[in-house]
């Protein structure tokens, strides 16, 4: 079969078994064709919490496919393959929450959405990685405790001088590849070019970009942009997707080593084989890990 009878394929099925399928921008093209939403994790799960569908179909990672769950409890969600996990989400866990929460009582502590629906259940408040400035900003509490991410929590503290922020060492590893040499050589290749840059990357590579943002700001902002060259500095299926949406400009990744292995664990024959009913896990979640779980995220809705 060709790539083409493959999307075909799955096109016909998930109209014929009334799937709703999510795909992560991380994920590749040919899986992007066949979604019916694709953009950050978070607003995947928002919008499959507002179709019909009865049965979604999250390409993308584990916690992505848990927040789906937990804003759809009475639709069946399967992730399209098993082993696409976290590794930031699963550096950390709920014990070890649980007693730095003993250690720093009066902090209030703010979950990035990269994170386990179990340990969201000990946390105040998620956030994403285009609504933790204004979340934070908007907390009545002056202390907070910012997992799992420490780049992302250090960029928002910069911006919050006001407040005092507890960071523990985690983030994305696949992020932390980048190094501000790398910068230095992609500006010296391409010195016409933006730096656009998730904030999940290394303070030093943050503080050298012309624009930080998450994915879908990325994506955006270059497409907004006058500029026509862009250096890119997050996960490089980006600068693929946004070379075939603006051709007429040009897009070069910070470094060859930024894949997430995970994020390319779902193929899509792997999609197909969700479409059949053969393939993917569906998720299954305890009623108190939902409900606490949920708490967490509609604390983030509440505030932005």
């Amino acid at each position: 079969m060709t790539i083409k009878d493959i999307q075909d394929e799955i096109l016909r099925l998930k109209k014929e078994n009334d799937i709703c399928i999510l795909a992560h921008c991380y994920q590749s093209p040919e899986i992007l064709e066949v979604a019916d939403y694709t953009g950050d994790s978070f607003g995947l799960s928002v919008s499959a919490s507002k179709v019909e569908n009865k049965t979604v179909l999250m390409c993308g990672v584990r916690f992505m496919a848990e927040t789906c769950k937990i804003l759809s409890p009475d639709k069946k969600v399967i992730l399209s393959n098993a082993s696409a996990g976290c590794p930031m989400a699963e550096m950390m866990d709920k014990d070890v929450i649980s007693e730095v929460k003993k250690q720093f009582p009066d902090y209030t502590v703010v979950a990035y959405i990269n994170t386990t629906s179990e340990l969201k259940t000990v946390c105040d408040v998620c956030v994403t990685s285009s609504s933790a400035l204004k979340i934070c900003s908007r907390l009545d509490a002056d202390k907070i405790l910012f997992i799992p991410d420490c780049n992302l929590g250090a960029w928002i503290a910069k911006q919050l001088p006001e407040k005092e922020f507890k960071l523990l060492n985690g983030g994305c590893p696949t992020h932390a590849r980048m190094s501000a040499d790398d910068v230095k050589k992609a500006k010296e290749a391409h010195p016409e070019a933006l730096f656009l840059v998730h904030p999940e990357c290394r303070q030093e590579v943050v503080e050298l970009a012309d624009y930080v943002g998450s994915t879908t700001g990325i994506m955006k902002f270059a497409g907004e942009s006058n500029a026509r060259e862009f250096i890119i500095g997050t996960e490089n299926s980006i600068v693929t997707h946004l070379q075939l949406e603006y051709p007429d400009k040009c897009f070069y990744p910070l470094s060859k080593d930024c894949i997430c292995h995970n994020m390319k664990a779902t193929t899509l024959v792997d999609v197909l084989n969700c479409c059949k009913g053969v393939g993917g896990e569906v998720i299954e979640l305890e009623s108190d890990v939902m409900q606490g779980a949920k708490r967490c995220i509609d604390k983030m809705i509440e505030l932005g």
